[in-house]
């Protein structure tokens, strides 16, 4: 079928939207995964004086500073896109969104972005237990920036809690209501899980690439050890959590499940629905091209026994269905990689209970190249959450189609462009700097407050 120049603009205002959200998901979660371990590193030498926690501490933090500052900046760009690209979503749905984002704009400018800056200068500066208590403050920030963004996307996967005006748009019936989207704590939870991990996994491959070269660094086996844990006591956590929200999805969105699982219809009465590890979904056929699948387990997982059904995607119109193959590989991207940390987390414990993590070359390397395994299934579940709910921007009540600006068809395409261009250069420079200083000598306090200094006079 042939695009119309609407279909154009509609394609490439979710595409640049898609770029900023990628990015700035990204840098989010890095920094509210990492805040926690700053807090923790400098919890340690505070009360046990480990020099080398503050020596992590000081690597980490510099990072951390960084991707502050550019995360708040791709932050700004992606929610002027609302206004820009899609300003029929921000006029009937502004009454939700706009004090939603003006409480996480708040938090992440004046506390996150402000008390970044004091952690990273006040080293020596201010009394120790003050500092520590800014690195809290500054952690904190950054889970709340995270809880007023995941309310405003939970009330659009699931929305509740509002009526029409006079204009047809939607109006909160209480200030509660803006909290009472019952996506809202799986989300939420889920979210901040997997923030934690990603950022985990980066530290720890950092760590472990840094002890390939540096065997006796002591701050480097701190990093790991740390990460490793952690991620052994987060990802089952993560995977129960992960579950009950899938249950909830299936309550509130079933369209996206049927798509998760491939499911184009219901097994025959008295067969349970099938685990479909890999198939072929082909969408104008409304069918899957082939399938490997182990029958009936798909119950159990769905609906705890091995006969039940859910609906299937043919039971749904077919204007309503999201991009299944999108949403059906994106899933499993994301429990592959999920399960695949979890194997690599217990080998890492196990050989680290031996006492032989430091020596062991292999594993050492497969967590350095696992590095970015835990942001590779953070975006792949924002696939299936955000691509999943389509063809609605707010679930069930306002289409995407009906949500975009009406922008000349060249303006879009020259801003999208100069967005991906910007964006690429950005992410591109910064994974080059991540990798040169992962490679360098651990800096000194006043090494990193000099050289951020010198930035800022260059800049």
């Amino acid at each position: 079928m042939m695009m119309n120049e609407a279909d154009w603009v509609l394609l490439l205002s979710r595409t640049q939207f898609s770029i900023t959200m990628a990015m700035h998901i990204t840098l989010a979660a890095f920094t509210l995964g990492l805040a926690p371990f700053l807090v923790w590193f400098e919890a340690l030498w505070l009360w046990k004086k480990n020099v080398a926690a503050r020596e992590a501490l000081h690597f980490w933090i510099k990072i951390f500073a960084i991707t502050v500052a550019v995360g708040a900046v791709s932050g700004v760009v992606m929610e002027f896109q609302f206004g820009t690209n899609w300003a029929p979503f921000s006029t009937k749905a502004g009454g939700f969104i706009g004090p939603l984002l003006f409480y996480e704009i708040l938090v992440a400018f004046f506390l996150e972005s402000a008390l970044t800056g004091v952690m990273l200068f006040g080293m020596d500066k201010i009394r120790p237990g003050v500092h520590f208590a800014v690195t809290c403050l500054v952690a904190a920030g950054a889970l709340i920036s995270a809880f007023w963004i995941l309310a405003a996307n939970s009330w659009m996967q699931t929305p509740v809690g509002f009526a029409l005006d006079a204009r047809g748009n939607f109006a909160p019936t209480s200030w509660q209501s803006l909290l009472a989207a019952p996506s809202f704590p799986w989300r939420f939870g889920h979210m901040v899980l997997a923030s934690l991990i990603s950022a985990a996994f980066m530290i720890g491959g950092i760590a472990a690439w840094r002890l390939r070269r540096r065997p006796g660094e002591a701050a480097a086996r701190l990093m790991l050890v740390s990460a490793i844990w952690f991620s052994l006591g987060a990802l089952p956590v993560q995977i129960v959590v992960g579950d009950l929200h899938g249950e909830n999805t299936l309550e509130y969105q079933p369209q996206k499940v049927a798509a998760m699982e491939g499911n184009w219809h219901r097994p025959a009465a008295g067969e349970g629905e099938p685990m479909r590890l890999f198939a072929w979904p082909v969408q104008s056929e409304r069918r899957n091209l082939f399938e490997v699948a182990i029958p009936d387990i798909g119950s159990l997982y769905l609906r705890r026994d091995l006969t039940s059904h859910i609906q299937s995607l043919r039971e749904f119109p077919a204007e309503d269905i999201p991009p299944v193959a999108t949403v059906f590989f994106s899933f499993r991207l994301m429990v592959g990689l999920g399960l695949l940390m979890l194997f690599v987390s217990v080998v890492a414990v196990v050989a680290h209970l031996r006492g032989k993590l430091a020596d062991s070359g292999r594993l050492l390397k497969a967590l350095a190249l696992m590095s970015p395994s835990g942001f590779a299934a953070l975006l792949a579940g924002w696939a299936v959450t955000e691509f999943g709910r389509q063809p609605w921007t707010v679930y069930g009540l306002l289409r995407t189609a009906d949500s975009v600006s009406d922008l000349p068809l060249g303006w879009i395409l020259a801003s999208c462009c100069g967005i991906g261009l910007v964006y690429g250069g950005v992410f591109g420079t910064g994974l080059r700097y991540l990798l040169h200083y992962a490679n360098g000598p651990l800096p000194s306090e006043k090494a990193v407050v000099a050289t951020v200094i010198e930035t800022s006079k260059r800049g």
